[in-house]
């Protein structure tokens, strides 16, 4: 009489595939840990790109009742993020605020985001 040999050994091509799932894993986490950063990475510029057009809502609002461009742009700077560059412009009856930031990120990732409103020039 023959024993059954259950571990899979005597059967036909029944090789374990514990080897591949360690090479297929090996492959597969620092693919998932990099599409997750970048992930984030997205997430965040786009954060910061919201913040921008905030900030620039804010210094138009500030331009449309009236203020100096000084007082404009400290008011847009308040709600921009950290580094932020604010640049007021008036083109006839209109005031044009731009904010502007560098997204952080690895050498090529690292692009400048802005937001931009404008308003209508209170009459003299």
């Amino acid at each position: 009489m023959r024993r059954c040999d259950r571990s899979g050994a005597g059967r036909r091509g029944g090789r374990g595939d514990g080897g591949f799932v360690t090479a297929e894993s090996a492959l597969a986490v620092p693919a998932l840990l990099l599409l997750l950063g970048m992930l984030l990475w997205g997430l965040g510029t786009v954060a910061l790109q919201l913040r921008c057009g905030d900030a620039a809502r804010a210094g138009a609002r500030a331009a449309a009742r009236g203020e100096p461009a000084a007082e404009v742009t400290a008011v847009a700077l308040a709600a921009a993020p950290g580094g932020a560059e604010v640049r007021v412009e008036r083109d006839g009856g209109l005031h044009r605020i731009q904010v502007t930031v560098g997204a952080p990120g690895p050498g090529p990732l690292a692009l400048p985001v802005s937001g931009e409103a404008v308003a209508h020039a209170e009459p003299d």
